[in-house]
């Protein structure tokens, strides 16, 4: 296991089968993200799409209240506002995650608390996500006068029906695990207790299927949806063909006539 942290909250494990977990660790302020922790975990992120060893990536919050409550609003904190923040946001979305498309490693969002705000925008970069049955999820911008403009808005209208997402944005409200369950937002929902046992089942699954696929069909979902899907079908995206023609996609095949488990090498 390698740990690195920043002094800005975020705490970087992996463990040897190249499982990276993220940690946003500032329980004190509900793991809110002020332009320090989000320059940080923009490097995290930066970091996985340069390790071809990493096989997953669970991102979470430290302590057992909070997943994150977005941006920190603190009167130190807060810094643009109006047009000049809308300007200046981060393409990449909030946490450097909710809208990135290069990260090819599945991610796994392990939601231990609220995930309101920013928060839910991070929850919602990412592929799975796993929730505590305390949680609860919520785009709460609305109440505070602002918007979830950092991924929040456009994604979860992507991910979940109209009216169900309309709901949403438009009332702020926040919505317990169990209803982000029903609708589709959420994978999984377990007791706390269970939560890291849920999350590892889910690492084992991944671990079971070839990076090689994984890297394709991330790729694939995040530069097709403008398309129909007979469009999609035709477009040679470089982590397609790199799957087609890998060491991966042979082995799965010999792996399955010799009825033994495949051997991975993501290559």
């Amino acid at each position: 296991m390698t740990t690195t942290e920043w002094e800005a909250g975020v705490r970087l494990d992996i463990d040897e089968r190249g499982v990276a977990t993220v940690t946003i660790d500032r329980p004190d302020v509900r793991n809110a993200v002020d332009q320090r922790t989000h320059d940080a975990l923009n490097e995290v992120w930066a970091l996985m799409e340069g390790s071809p060893d990493v096989r997953v990536v669970v991102v979470t919050g430290g302590g057992d209240r909070a997943f994150c409550a977005g941006a920190d609003m603190s009167a130190a904190a807060v810094g643009k506002t109006g047009l000049e923040y809308w300007a200046g946001l981060d393409p990449n979305g909030f946490g450097g995650i909710s809208l990135r498309r290069t990260l090819l490693v599945p991610i796994i969002a392990r939601v231990n608390g609220y995930a309101v705000g920013g928060g839910m925008e991070i929850a919602l970069g990412a592929d799975i996500i796993v929730a505590a049955e305390h949680a609860k999820f919520g785009l709460t911008e609305p109440r505070v006068g602002r918007l979830a403009l950092d991924g929040g808005i456009h994604q979860l209208v992507r991910k979940v029906p109209h009216q169900l997402a309309m709901g949403m944005l438009l009332t702020g409200r926040m919505i317990p695990a169990q209803e982000a369950h029903r609708m589709g937002l959420a994978n999984e929902v377990v007791p706390m207790d269970d939560l890291d046992a849920a999350v590892e089942r889910w690492i084992a699954d991944l671990l079971a299927s070839s990076p090689s696929s994984i890297r394709a069909m991330k790729q694939m979902i995040a530069e097709t949806g403008h398309l129909t899907a007979r469009e999609a079908r035709g477009m040679r995206l470089p982590a397609l063909i790199d799957a087609l023609d890998s060491d991966d996609a042979r082995e799965g095949v010999e792996a399955f006539q010799q009825k033994r488990a495949p051997k991975w090498t993501g290559r």
